[in-house]
Order: C-alpha cells, then structure tokens, then sequence
C-alpha cells in the first residue's frame, strides 16, 4: 500500500505520540528525575557516535570551498538571529510571550546535519561541502548559539545569566563526548559505521526521551492552557513564514554571488534549516526545566515544515539537466 503523500514521516508521528503521551502521562517526581538521567546519558551517546563516525577525509575535501562555507555560516548565525529580530513584533502579536521566545531560540541555532547532506545528495548538490559546512554549523553552534540567545532571547527564560557558563556546560554535555568519539575514531569508526541503523536509534531515541522529558515538565506548569488552537495555528504560520524568507535569501543569495548550482543547491539546504538533534539538548541545558517544552515547540513544528518543504525542493533541484 502506497503511504500518502500528505502524512508525515515516522519520527515525526512517533514524536506527535510522544507529545501526547507526555501530555496524558506526563512524569513527575522520581520518574523524572529518572528521566533526566537517562536523558543526559543517551545525549552523551549520540554524540559521541556522532564524533566516531563522522569522516575526517570528508571534512578535508571541503574544508577548501571557504566562500560557501562563510556564507552558509553567515546565514545560519546572522541572516537568521537578523530574521528573528526583524520579526520579533510579528511574532509577540500572534504568539504568547514563551513561544515568542521560542521562535528567537530557533533562529540562534545550528543547522542540521544528516538532513541537510541527504536533501543535497538527493538535489546532486556539492555533498563534500555539505558534509562539512553542516558539520561545522553544529560544533560552532555550540559556542555561538548560547551567545546568540543571551543577546536576542529575553533574559528570564534563560536558566543562567552567564552565557559563558552556557558555553562550558554545553561543552562538557555534548563537545567532550563529540571529541571522545573523534579520538577514538581509528579503532571504533568501522564498527559504528557497520551499524549505522544503531547510530539512528540512538538519535532518535535520545530527541524522543529530551522531547518527553522537557514537555512532562511543561504539562505540569500548564503548557496545553498557555498555547489555545488559535495561537498554534499562529505558530505554524510563523514557522511558515520564516522557512520561506530563509529558502529566498539564501537561493537569491547564492545565484546572485554566482556560485554553481551544485553550490546553490548545498546552501539553501545547509543554509536554511535549523537543527531539531542539536535544538532539543541545547534547550535542556539553556533554559530552566518548566520553560523547556514550550521554547522546543516552535523547533519542533519548524522542523517537520523544513523537512516537506525541502524534499519537494530536493526533487525539483535533481530534475535539472546534467
């Protein structure tokens, strides 16, 4: 039976009923504080995968395209954090306070990384750039990213007032997992490579267990009363709205500094998007635990539209004659 073309893909409904159960079930007491822990330590996991997989010889070769990678750099952590300004008084006039807030921490994170290299091998982009412009997206993010929202994001709905200290924590929860991974790349790359399908679980289940983490904390503080039919449908409009402004600036941006195709293809889609791997554990460590759930629902929303948008872009770019 042919799945419809309108239904979203499996994560994406898995992730619906993980909301959901969070919503019905959500846990408390010892139980999430059980979480929490089992949260810490899958995100540790996935990124110390991450680390030992990822290709050094593939980083190489596109570490010498530098004008793309500036430039999907720029659009990652200027063009968007500028989007997101721009847009702040859109944003406060359809959306509550918290989701408004939400929308800015969207536009300071990274890009995505498996997305964005899979949406430019299937548009015959330049995947060796891809590969490492995405792949530097998130380990910059890292240090950028809890600047950016110190300087864009209201203060209160941080969890500390010192970005630097963002910095050090995010440091310790994801880069030294990231960094052990590379290390001991040479003796555990093939293996997790073999099992890449694991490396897969591991993402998913981890972004599952943060999303039904962080949502059980804003169930208990009144999330579903905070966020009525009316401004969902907002929200969604304004993830519309933003994702559309992004694809333009960044395909007019490219064509208009004459890059090749194949590089406009890797710069609206590394460009373009936003990371919902990199968004959910940056969120657990940026923000306090009740604020967590709702800052993540415009990441969350923002990500299923990229990933539709963008696979109807992907097929169009590969039509294009040789």
């Amino acid at each position: 039976m042919t799945r419809p073309r309108f239904l979203p893909d499996n994560f994406t409904l898995v992730l619906i009923a993980v909301v959901t159960l969070a919503s019905i079930l959500p846990a408390q007491g010892l139980v999430a504080q059980g979480f929490e822990l089992l949260t810490t330590a899958a995100i540790a996991l996935l990124f110390f995968l991450h680390g030992a997989r990822l290709s050094r010889a593939a980083v190489v070769a596109g570490l010498s395209h530098w004008r793309l990678h500036l430039l999907v750099l720029g659009c990652t952590f200027v063009l968007f954090p500028l989007l997101g300004l721009g847009l702040k008084p859109l944003f406060s006039a359809m959306l509550t306070p918290d989701l408004a807030l939400g929308m800015l921490f969207l536009c300071a994170l990274p890009a995505t990384v498996q997305s964005a290299i899979a949406f430019t091998a299937m548009a015959r982009g330049n995947v060796a750039a891809a590969v490492c412009s995405a792949s530097a997206s998130s380990l910059i993010g890292v240090f950028i990213t809890p600047l950016l929202v110190s300087l864009i994001v209201v203060a209160g709905g941080v969890s500390t007032a010192n970005p630097w200290d963002a910095v050090g924590r995010i440091m310790l929860q994801l880069m030294l997992p990231f960094v052990a991974g590379q290390l001991l790349q040479p003796w555990v790359g093939d293996t997790v490579k073999r099992h890449a399908a694991g490396l897969k679980f591991v993402d998913q289940g981890s972004i599952l267990l943060v999303v039904y983490t962080a949502f059980s904390a804003a169930v208990v503080e009144g999330l579903w009363k905070q966020v009525p039919p009316v401004v969902l449908i907002g929200l969604v409009a304004a993830c519309c709205l933003l994702l559309a402004l992004a694809l333009a600036l960044t395909t007019w941006g490219s064509r208009w500094l004459g890059f090749s195709k194949e590089d406009e293809v890797t710069i609206v889609f590394c460009g373009s998007k936003k990371s919902l791997a990199s968004g959910v554990p940056m969120a657990k460590v940026l923000f306090a635990a009740h604020t967590v759930g709702v800052m993540l629902l415009p990441l969350m929303i923002f990500h299923q539209i990229q990933l539709m948008v963008c696979a109807v872009l992907a097929q169009r770019y590969a039509k294009r004659a040789p």
